[in-house]
C-alpha cells in the first residue's frame, strides 16, 4: 500500500507506469515542434551559415550596432539604479517615520508608483518631456527610461528597506531607546544598517530587473541593446540569429548579476554562522576557581 501524502496518495505501479507514458509522449511533442520550427527557419534561410557570419567576419554590426546598444542599455541602468536606490532610502526611511503625515506621503508615493506599469511611466514621462523639449530631442527619451525605471524600482526598494526593518526583533529598537537614542537615531544608526544587509541580496536581485526593464525604452525610440538590434535585423535581414544574440547577451549579464546576488547571500549566511555564542563549557565557576586557589567559603553571588 503507497504511503500516504499530505494532498494525496503516492502513485501505484499503473499511476507510475502511466505518469512515465506521457512524460515520453510530452517530450516527443515538445521535440517534434522545435524541429518544426527549425525546418521553417531553415527553409526561409534564416539558419544559413552566411546569416552568422555577418555577425563574426562583419565588424560593423559590432561597432555600430550591438556595442553602441549595449552601452546605451548600461547607462540608462547605471543611472536608474544609482537614483533608485536614493529615492528607496528615502521613501523608505520616510515610511518608517514617527511623523504621520510624512509617514502618509511616503506611503502613498510608493504604493502608487509600485502599482503603475513601468512602461507606462516611460510613455507619460517621454510624452512630458518631448512637449517641454525638457532635455532636448537627444536626451528625452534616454531620461524616460531612467524616470520610469527609478520610480517603479524606487518604490520596491522602498518597500524591501521597510520590511527589512520590521522584521528585525523589537529588542534592537528598545536597545537603541534604552542608551538614550531618539527615534530617528536609532533608525539611521541602529536598525537601518542591520536591515540593509539583511535585505541586501533581494536589492541586488531587483537590480537585475531594472537592467531587464531598460529594454522597454525600444517603446519609445531609446536606442539601447533591443532597438539596436531591431535595426540590425532590418538592415540585414536576419532576424532570427539577431534575436539569439541578444538573448544570449542579455542571459550573460543577468547571470553575472543573479552570481554576485547569489555569492553577496552566501557571505552574509556564512558571516553569521561565524558568530557563536560562548560555549557554557568554558566558564569557569566561582565556587571551582575559588577551591583551587584554597579559598575557605568561597563568595558566591547571587544567580
Amino acid at each position: 500500500m503507497s504511503a500516504p501524502s499530505l494532498l494525496f496518495d503516492a502513485p501505484g505501479p499503473r499511476a507510475q507506469a502511466r505518469h512515465r507514458l506521457l512524460t515520453v509522449v510530452g517530450v516527443l511533442i515538445g521535440l517534434g515542434g522545435l524541429a518544426l520550427v527549425l525546418w521553417k527557419l531553415n527553409q526561409a534561410g534564416q539558419l544559413d551559415a552566411a546569416m552568422w557570419r555577418r555577425y563574426v567576419l562583419s565588424g560593423d554590426v559590432w561597432t555600430q550596432y550591438l556595442i553602441p546598444g549595449l552601452i546605451k542599455t548600461i547607462e540608462a541602468a547605471a543611472v536608474s539604479i544609482v537614483l533608485a536606490l536614493i529615492f528607496g532610502l528615502v521613501f523608505g526611511m520616510g515610511r518608517l517615520s514617527q511623523l504621520a503625515p510624512v509617514r502618509w506621503f511616503c506611503g502613498t508615493v510608493v504604493e502608487f508608483f509600485r502599482a503603475v506599469p513601468v512602461l507606462l511611466m516611460m510613455y507619460f514621462a517621454f510624452q512630458l518631456y518631448t512637449v517641454n523639449n525638457v532635455f532636448g530631442a537627444a536626451f528625452n527619451s534616454f531620461y524616460a527610461v531612467v524616470t520610469g525605471l527609478t520610480l517603479y524600482n524606487g518604490s520596491v526598494i522602498a518597500e524591501l528597506v521597510r520590511s527589512g526593518v520590521h522584521s528585525l526583533p523589537k529588542g534592537q529598537r528598545e536597545a537603541g531607546w534604552a542608551i538614550g537614542l531618539t527615534p530617528t537615531q536609532t533608525l539611521t544608526s541602529v536598525l537601518l544598517p542591520q536591515a540593509i544587509t539583511a535585505m541586501l541580496p533581494s536589492i541586488i536581485s531587483q537590480l537585475v530587473v531594472i537592467l531587464k526593464d531598460s529594454a522597454l525604452g525600444y517603446n519609445i525610440a531609446y536606442l539601447e541593446l533591443l532597438r539596436q538590434c531591431q535595426n540590425l535585423a532590418t538592415f540585414k535581414g536576419n532576424l532570427i540569429p539577431t534575436l539569439i544574440v541578444l538573448a544570449l547577451i542579455y542571459i550573460a549579464i543577468n547571470y553575472g548579476l543573479t552570481r554576485i546576488a547569489s555569492r553577496v547571500e552566501r557571505r552574509l549566511r556564512e558571516g553569521k554562522r561565524r558568530i557563536k555564542p560562548v560555549a557554557a563549557a568554558s566558564v569557569v565557576p566561582m565556587e571551582e576557581t575559588a577551591a583551587d586557589e584554597g579559598v575557605e567559603n568561597p563568595v558566591v553571588p547571587l544567580r
